[in-house]
């Protein structure tokens, strides 16, 4: 990274729930985070949409979203993101009018389209018993800005002139092409999808047609990443990270673990390789290895923006992780970017 590209930094957090503590911890934890990277320059905060998960307490972005922008002042607070097929359009557009109201100009509404959770959790949030499928996205995301800017039969109050920035979510093409299509900032997920990352931003590039809100592309990638003061330090804290992708990928979720269970777990050789792959997308380490990696992953994305997510057991170390990102970030580029930059700044 150099002083001609600085990127607006930003956090996507899940509230996670860790073993030997509580949900209710883990949200003010979140809370206590957002006021930490407020503090550090952060430019957006970001919460997840997740259900039937012990170890993560984000379910309900809206409600988080309120709690968070509350509790700080300059931050941009938004769902990263709200699962659209899970929901009536409808609610969406009251939660988030009424958020835009209540703050106004500093909340983001980031919209996904996969279920986000298993089959059985996803028919009990719809209330229907019919076959599932985001084959209707298209159709919801219309309703949805229908809402918005007045023009559906009902009044979604008070959605009509109080319509925050509307992100698209993915991890493949499909979500790319229809942000670039309608013109909207699109937020790339890299964490859990590295594979698609270039041909998704190149897609998203290629098909963007300019809107009255965005007059060029504008592209975010998160990130997962773990700094400690050591690589080694960083190491053993992103070894619970693996443990607890063994266990979801076995149907078996839980709280998320310590760095002591992860280290006495009896791992297969082929749990090891499947870690091993988790890691290999992931940005773990020292300042130099952090700031190495980040450069290389910008370089390779053309991001506008980052959105670093930091999955550890310890609510200290995430705090200094964030720091130490904050550093080498600011070392690389000579200063955060303005907000300016950003799409809803």
């Amino acid at each position: 990274m150099t002083d001609s590209h600085p990127v607006p930094l930003s956090v996507l957090d899940l509230a996670p729930v860790v073993s030997g503590s509580t949900a209710a911890e883990a949200l003010r934890n979140t809370v206590d985070l957002a006021q930490h990277t407020e503090r550090l320059g952060y430019h957006r905060f970001w919460l997840a949409e997740h259900h039937n998960m012990p170890g993560v307490a984000s379910s309900s972005p809206a409600v988080l979203i309120g709690r968070v922008a509350d509790a700080t002042s300059r931050l941009r607070v938004g769902s990263g993101g709200v699962m659209l097929p899970n929901h009536p359009p409808l609610v969406v557009a009251e939660q988030f009018g009424m958020l835009e109201a209540l703050h106004p100009g500093r909340i983001d509404l980031g919209i996904g389209r996969a279920l986000g959770t298993d089959q059985a959790t996803a028919r009990a949030l719809r209330r229907t018993t019919a076959p599932l499928s985001v084959d209707d996205f298209p159709q919801q995301l219309a309703e949805l800005l229908d809402y918005f800017n007045g023009s559906a039969a009902i009044t979604a109050m008070p959605a009509p002139g109080y319509g925050p920035p509307l992100w698209l979510l993915g991890s493949s093409g499909y979500s790319a092409q229809v942000a670039g299509v309608l013109g909207l900032p699109f937020a790339f997920a890299h964490h859990f999808s590295p594979a698609n990352t270039l041909p998704a931003l190149e897609l998203y590039r290629s098909s963007f047609r300019p809107s009255g809100d965005l007059p060029q592309p504008y592209a975010m990638v998160a990130v997962s990443v773990i700094a400690a003061d050591t690589d080694d330090d960083a190491r053993r804290l992103a070894a619970p990270g693996g443990l607890a992708f063994l266990r979801l990928r076995s149907g078996r979720p839980g709280l998320f673990p310590s760095p002591e269970e992860a280290a006495a777990h009896p791992y297969t050789p082929m749990e090891r390789a499947a870690v091993d792959e988790r890691f290999s997308s992931q940005v773990i380490g020292g300042p130099e290895t952090v700031r190495a990696q980040l450069g290389e992953l910008l370089a390779n994305t053309a991001g506008d923006e980052l959105m670093i997510t930091t999955m550890v057991h310890d609510h200290a170390d995430r705090l200094r992780s964030y720091e130490l990102v904050a550093e080498v970030l600011a070392t690389a580029t000579g200063a955060f970017a303005s907000a300016e930059l950003s799409p809803g700044a």
